[in-house]
């Protein structure tokens, strides 16, 4: 077997451990929650340490893959998100596991940089990176797909610490594939790193993610959130004159002016920010509202996971036909509808009440992947691809980091909103109660939470808990559709094939309208 087929088979390897990875955790929360008695905030930063640190340090890792090697740093990366996966089965509190998210952040940072720049270097623009384009968004699709699966049957049989064990066999394997079979490549160019860029990004993200994550419980207006909103945005201002000034930048601002590239990068956003985001809600509906076990749920996700991996290598052979910014669009399109046909929850709705949503958005996260995927690469030149795979997983996880807490806070804020409305004139409505009884819904702990309170008062609580709770989850679905909706227009308008890097015919056949021939 040629050489470029082991190195799509090491990247899609590697691709499918990390999906599978975030796809595992969505269902085995509510374990983790029991048995290390995590609250609402400890859950949403399982996501957020991980997708921090990999957002932070995306970039960095790109630039360094393209001074050091490719090959070499997907290696290192494979190393430490193998172990970093060992330390989170281990952990025996809430604070170590996220501590481990956050390392396995950055070995999914470097593979994630690197993974794209190594398939693009050994596959040429046309028939055949479509092709391998549309293998790796199939993997995506499998990821997916079986994660829930996965997830829900490791953590009902042998406990939520097994989801990570499992990356450690999955990551052998792709390592010995990786150093017998894939080529080493690097930009002979580049020599400097921009450090200054990494630390006013990095603290910046997460001074903005940390505020959103707390804003409702310390009040949005008091000293802290301000502050740490006010810091995020200096720390940004500081970042875009250190890129302007530094003649080696993390992230090259002049790339923005090829509207392709701002296109790809949004588009990479918005579908990250609120499809994948509100994975998190969505997951906490499924187990801790409807009182569905881990496996059930996964098997709930079917529908969602099965279209997206039947539809991703139908895309992939469309890259060379079809337009990129008429398969964004539409993509982008579907995702959002797909959320809005979710954003109509019922109290006394089944699983079934999603059905619809699921399968309109699973078509469009098939038919988007693998179009993202190439377009990143292809709007730069070759020796800047692992630049430029960095900088969309950068887009990508800034996206799932920020649509988290963004969600959080709108989620918790909107359902405390409707219990304190439910409850006026009674204690329940006071201070900090309605959020409390939103947040103990969300992370399966209401029954603890009720039976705190007095008798009388536990029906009423109840009620207005499980209102409060839909009440905020069908805003955000709302809310999120309209973001996916927002990314597909400015997909359509700012993405160009003239930009993109494609054979000019295929098959003999004239080059599709608006690409050069």
């Amino acid at each position: 077997m040629q050489r470029k087929w082991w190195t799509l088979i090491a990247v899609s390897v590697a691709t499918f451990m990390l999906l599978l990875d975030i796809t595992v955790v969505n269902v085995a929360l509510p374990s983790i929650r029991e048995d290390l008695g995590a609250s609402f905030t400890d859950l949403q930063w399982v996501f957020d340490a991980y997708a921090l640190s990999l957002a932070a340090l995306v970039l960095t890792a790109g630039s360094l893959a393209d001074r050091l090697g490719r090959r070499r740093s997907f290696a290192a990366g494979l190393v430490i998100f193998s172990g970093a996966s060992l330390l989170c089965a281990l952990a025996p509190n809430p604070v170590f596991l996220n501590v481990s998210r956050a390392i396995q952040g950055v070995g999914g940072a470097v593979m994630f940089a690197v993974s794209l720049a190594l398939v693009a270097q050994e596959f040429p623009p046309g028939r055949e990176r479509g092709t391998a384009m549309g293998i790796y968004g199939a993997t995506i699709g499998v990821a997916v797909a079986v994660g829930p699966l996965v997830g829900g049957a490791l953590t009902d049989s042998l406990g939520w610490e097994w989801i990570f064990y499992l990356n450690l066999p999955i990551g052998a394997a792709a390592l010995v594939v990786t150093a017998l079979r894939v080529n080493e490549s690097r930009d002979p160019a580049a020599t400097r790193i921009d450090w200054a860029g990494v630390a006013s990004f990095s603290c910046a993200l997460f001074l903005l993610v940390l505020a959103l994550v707390r804003g409702n419980a310390e009040g949005w207006g008091s000293a802290l959130i301000v502050s740490l909103f006010v810091g995020a945005v200096v720390l940004l201002g500081v970042f875009v004159v250190v890129e302007r000034r530094v003649p080696e930048p993390m992230l090259p601002l002049g790339l923005f002016r090829r509207h392709a590239f701002t296109g790809v990068q949004l588009a990479a956003f918005a579908v990250s920010s609120s499809l994948f985001a509100l994975f998190l809600y969505l997951t906490l509906y499924l187990q801790n509202y409807l009182g569905l076990s881990p496996f059930a749920a996964g098997v709930r996700y079917l529908p969602i996971t099965a279209l997206s991996f039947v539809v991703a290598p139908v895309a992939g052979l469309m890259l060379s036909r079809v337009q990129a910014r008429l398969m964004l669009c539409a993509g982008l399109v579907a995702v959002g509808a797909g959320m809005l046909l979710m954003g109509d929850i019922q109290p006394d709705d089944s699983w079934t009440g999603l059905l619809a949503g699921f399968l309109v958005a699973g078509a469009g996260v098939g038919l988007i992947n693998p179009v993202i995927a190439d377009v990143a690469v292809s709007v730069v030149p070759k020796e800047n691809s692992g630049m430029a795979a960095g900088i969309n997983d950068t887009f990508r996880q800034v996206g799932i980091a920020v649509g988290i807490a963004v969600w959080g806070a709108i989620f918790v804020g909107r359902g405390a909103d409707r219990v304190r409305e439910l409850t006026a004139g009674t204690p329940l409505a006071e201070g900090a109660r309605p959020r409390e009884l939103i947040e103990a819904t969300s992370s399966g702990s209401l029954p603890q939470a009720l039976a705190a309170l007095p008798e009388p008062a536990r029906d009423a609580a109840q009620a207005a808990a499980r209102a409060g709770f839909l009440d905020g989850l069908n805003v955000v679905l709302l809310l999120g559709g309209l973001v996916s909706l927002v990314g597909a227009a400015l997909a359509l308008w700012l993405v160009r094939e003239d930009e993109i890097d494609r054979e000019a015919a295929i098959d003999g056949q004239p080059a599709v309208e608006g690409r050069p021939a």
